[in-house]
């Protein structure tokens, strides 16, 4: 007996809400939280005094943007067991996806740094404050609201970007839609329907981001 389209369409919901739970969501906060680390990293070495420092961050950043996530993907899971490192699919992606994001998002954080006044760091030696401790209580917090918008639009774009993991066997939505879609041949109707989802889901992130930023703005001087 062949299926209807729309009840194909009901029992495979739940599997593919159950791959995001499970799998695109973490798979895109874990990423993007160690990213974001790396980034902060990337960003304060770029605009360090050091050349050699400098130096590094830029080549890096470069590598990163100047190459596919696919690629990076790629190498790390299947062209690092060719020099004796494997690596697990969940870890792997991980890893490309902490890669990308943190070449990405150290930009952002560099320009959200500049942006503050130079002013804020001549009041904060004024009154004592070290370098360190300038940067950390007065500068950052400013650029961190400055560079919401920015960041969020990375981490949306980390979640649809992690349907690229179902490439190396990572059991997360896109992965669940592949699966039902083979089982059944409705190509059509699973993709679009992962695709519904995926929609969704980036809906309610920028919502989310929507009210942070409101939220945010309530401490800026007008």
């Amino acid at each position: 007996m062949i299926q209807p389209d729309w009840e194909l369409f009901v029992n495979s919901l739940w599997p593919m809400l159950d791959g995001a739970v499970r799998g695109t969501i973490p798979l895109a906060l874990t990423s993007f939280a160690i990213g974001l680390v790396l980034a902060l990293v990337l960003a304060l070495m770029r605009l360090s005094a050091k050349r050699w420092l400098s130096g590094i961050a830029r080549g890096y950043i470069s590598l990163v943007r100047g190459t596919p996530l696919l690629v990076q993907l790629f190498v790390i899971f299947y062209g690092l067991p060719s020099i004796g490192v494997t690596i697990e699919p969940w870890p792997s992606a991980v890893l490309a996806f902490s890669i990308n994001v943190g070449g990405y998002a150290a930009e952002v954080i560099r320009a959200a740094i500049l942006s503050v006044p130079k002013g804020q760091w001549e009041a904060a030696y004024m009154i004592g404050m070290s370098h360190g401790r300038a940067l950390t209580r007065i500068i950052l917090p400013q650029a961190a609201r400055v560079s919401v918008p920015p960041l969020s639009n990375t981490f949306i774009s980390l979640v649809k970007d992690s349907s690229l993991a179902s490439l190396i066997l990572v059991t997360e939505l896109f992965r669940e839609a592949q699966q039902v879609a083979a089982f059944s041949n409705k190509f059509m109707l699973l993709y679009l329907e992962a695709a519904l989802i995926y929609w969704v889901i980036c809906l309610v992130l920028s919502t989310g981001q929507g009210f942070l930023e409101k939220r945010l703005d309530r401490y800026v001087a007008r």
